[in-house]
């Protein structure tokens, strides 16, 4: 069986730097807000070039803070709307419920799947206050269109980062508000539990994100705002710390995975997901599509390949979300409907890679 996903493969190189790390963590003796969080936290800002790096307990925790942030700063308040793309994972959206705050869906491209910039205006109303921006399966939004839009309309920028770590674009060109990550076990820089973090230019918002994820102390037993427990723990930051400087070489292999798929796949009934070999991608997920999703999937995994579908049930379809079940978002719900995601890891043999293509081509 070629694997979606073989965490055990990937993590495999690191196992005895990862086992001394935890001597070093366990017989220091401090496991919260230590030296290894400090370390990761200042060389992921560097990594992404920006001046902060909050850790936070998961990637959900660190979107939700960054909201919540802003209102305690006072750039928003409950029931303001913050424009979101309707395709995307649901932790997008429940962030912004989270925090007190009402998503408005946009719809996305059907080429990228990510949010479609022409039709983010006609969403905006005078309760819009901020934009998020979701790099879907690791692909960077439209930024610049984006940008141009929350500029001229005086909102906030917002990016859920969690399946792009590496885009690097979206650091040097964007004066963002904030951007969130998740180091969830199976994203391009995984830990080996839950973690987050936020990073920003912002020394006012860093400043309230440190207190907000720590129960809103910024000194020991003096609660100055409604805060949350949400810290990296020291072990996690750890083993980032040892995965980090891996990350750029780990997505260029993701990349050649990529364009092995691109350029051999050759099979009408499948619809390859569009990419310019730029670094503006590093694919988190390949995602393809067809019209008879299941049948394909039962047809890989007859043939010992393992794939998984993100997601089969869109946002606004979801139980959770009642008010939302009659509306219509077309291009949203064919993805839904249509998206297949094939193996995709720094991990995969030339060997693996040729055997899904040669399969899918016999399809």
């Amino acid at each position: 069986m070629i694997s979606f996903l073989d965490l055990k493969k990937i993590n495999e190189p690191y196992e005895s730097a990862f086992q001394e790390k935890l001597k070093t963590v366990l017989h220091n003796g401090w496991y919260i807000l230590g030296e290894e969080l400090h370390t990761f936290e200042k060389s992921f800002a560097a990594f992404c070039n920006k001046k902060h790096c909050i850790g936070t307990g998961n990637g959900f925790d660190a979107l939700v803070l960054i909201f919540k942030a802003y209102i305690e700063l006072g750039k928003l308040k409950n029931g303001d709307e913050v424009i979101v793309p309707a395709n995307t994972f649901i932790a997008s959206i429940l962030a912004v419920k989270q925090a007190g705050l009402v998503p408005v869906l946009v719809e996305p491209k059907i080429e990228t799947y990510t949010i479609n910039p022409d039709l983010i205006q006609e969403k905006i109303t005078p309760n819009t206050k901020a934009i998020l921006a979701v790099h879907l399966y690791g692909q960077l939004a439209e930024m610049n269109a984006i940008q141009e839009i929350a500029v001229k309309n005086n909102l906030l920028l917002i990016e859920d980062a969690a399946q792009s770590h590496g885009v690097q674009e979206s650091h040097k060109k964007y004066l963002n508000s904030a951007i969130a990550y998740s180091f969830y076990p199976g994203k391009n820089l995984g830990c080996l539990g839950d973690g987050g973090a936020v990073v920003t230019d912002d020394e006012e918002l860093a400043k309230m994100l440190f207190s907000l994820r720590n129960y809103g102390s910024e000194k020991k037993y003096h609660t100055d705002f409604i805060g949350v427990n949400s810290r990296l723990d020291e072990l996690q930051a750890s083993f980032l710390n040892l995965k980090l400087p891996h990350l750029n070489r780990d997505n260029e292999k993701r990349r050649a995975v990529a364009k092995r798929y691109l350029k051999e796949i050759k099979n009408d009934r499948i619809i390859l997901p569009f990419w310019d070999f730029s670094n503006n991608h590093v694919f988190h997920l390949f995602v393809i599509r067809t019209e008879k999703r299941d049948e394909l999937q039962q047809y890989l995994a007859l043939n010992n390949i393992q794939t998984v579908i993100h997601y089969p049930i869109p946002p606004h379809r979801q139980k959770a979300f009642s008010d939302w079940n009659e509306l219509s978002f077309p291009i949203t719900e064919k993805i839904h409907d249509e998206v297949l995601s094939l193996p995709m890891s720094p991990v995969l043999t030339e060997e693996e890679v040729a055997f899904v293509i040669e399969i899918l081509n016999r399809y």
